[in-house]
């Protein structure tokens, strides 16, 4: 039986990857054909737009895969029994269960790739594929999340800045305020905000500082100052995208830190977190789900189990952004969300395979 094993596994990842080669250079063309005249306005270096693309391919790969993987199933499952070759198979005594045993070993191998795409590869390539955005494609964007960030690092301290600039490692605009007692002691303003990465120090331009006093204030100015200051650079990442650029570990250690500061985007973050492990578990739903609909001969031939694949995979995609939406922006249970939709097509995976079975 080693010869079928080889055969379903090898026609599995070879598909997959296939689909894979085929889908991610479609995305980068739609992306740069959309993307050209503000790269080509903004005179965005050649190396700049090559290792974004780079980022962009693992990051959309990372984000579609479990689509590609469903599709390629049942498409190379569909050919197998458009030929009558899984009758062949199950004709001579195996069973259906022993039929989808290299499918599970294939979903294993996916799973573990996606684990480490999702845990490593991924967050490193979203940080590339964002700063990049944000630097050079929304340059002259004035929305909130990308002009102006407000953020409690402490119990005591308080900082705004605008204009992050991630790649350059600068804001505008910038402002510590210090409280003692939930009164304010001291307030440092600059009109710009520079990180050096080689002492870990800042750089700010313009400086003002205002000592609150009894009587009367003491403001002192000075135009530069080279100085330490209580937080990390990367806390002024803009909130939509930092989870997303930390690996698992840092991102459980920036979980812990937010929730100690009362953040009100824990939500955010764990809908993250929670994904990095159930999308590679959507690995093997979505596989059985896809042999169970495809391994029978139909009248309209392939293109009825692609058409009930592709409906799948939508209603599957639609539950996925649907519960995770509400996590981020209520109350509701981010665990829950994200493990939803692998709950309930885990249930319909088991009910179409005994289904397929018979």
């Amino acid at each position: 039986m080693k010869i079928l094993d080889w055969y379903i596994l090898k026609r599995y990842l070879g598909t997959f990857f296939l689909m894979l080669l085929l889908f991610v250079p479609i995305g980068i063309i739609v992306n740069l054909a959309e993307k050209i005249g503000k790269i080509l306005d903004n005179e965005v270096p050649f190396i700049e737009v090559a290792l974004y693309y780079v980022d962009f391919t693992i990051y959309f790969a990372n984000l579609l895969f479990p689509l590609f993987l469903f599709l390629s199933v049942i498409w190379f499952t569909s050919k197998l029994a458009n030929n009558t070759e899984i009758i062949a198979f199950l004709s001579s005594g195996v069973s259906f269960w022993r039929f989808l045993r290299p499918y599970l070993v294939g979903a294993m191998l996916v799973c573990i790739f996606a684990l480490f795409l999702a845990m490593f590869l991924a967050p490193k390539a979203s940080k590339g594929f964002n700063e990049f955005k944000y630097e050079y494609l929304k340059k002259n964007a004035q929305t909130q999340e990308t002009s102006d960030v407000y953020r409690q690092i402490n119990d005591d301290e308080v900082i705004y800045a605008s204009h992050f600039q991630p790649r350059a490692k600068s804001a505008r605009n910038f402002t510590l305020e210090h409280f003692k007692d939930n009164e304010l002691e001291f307030k440092i303003s600059a009109s710009r905000l520079e990180f050096n990465e080689e002492d870990t120090t800042y750089t700010l331009t313009n400086v003002d500082k205002r000592i609150i006093g009894e009587d009367e204030d003491i403001i002192l100015h000075q135009s530069k100052l080279d100085t330490i200051l209580p937080f990390e650079f990367s806390e002024l990442t803009p909130q939509t995208y930092v989870a997303e650029t930390l690996n698992y570990s840092e991102l459980h250690e920036f979980i812990a830190q937010e929730r100690r500061r009362g953040s009100g985007n824990i939500n955010r973050y764990e809908v993250v977190a929670y994904k990095r492990w159930s999308t590679p578990v959507s690995a093997f739903i979505l596989t059985i789900i896809a042999v169970a609909v495809s391994s029978k001969k139909r009248r309209g031939g392939m293109g009825v189990n692609l058409a009930v694949g592709i409906t799948l995979a939508f209603i599957f995609i639609f539950f996925d952004k649907v519960f995770g939406t509400m996590a981020e922006q209520s109350t509701f249970s981010p665990l829950i969300a994200v493990w939803f939709p692998n709950i309930s097509f885990g249930i319909l995976a088991v009910f179409l395979l005994f289904k397929a079975k018979r």
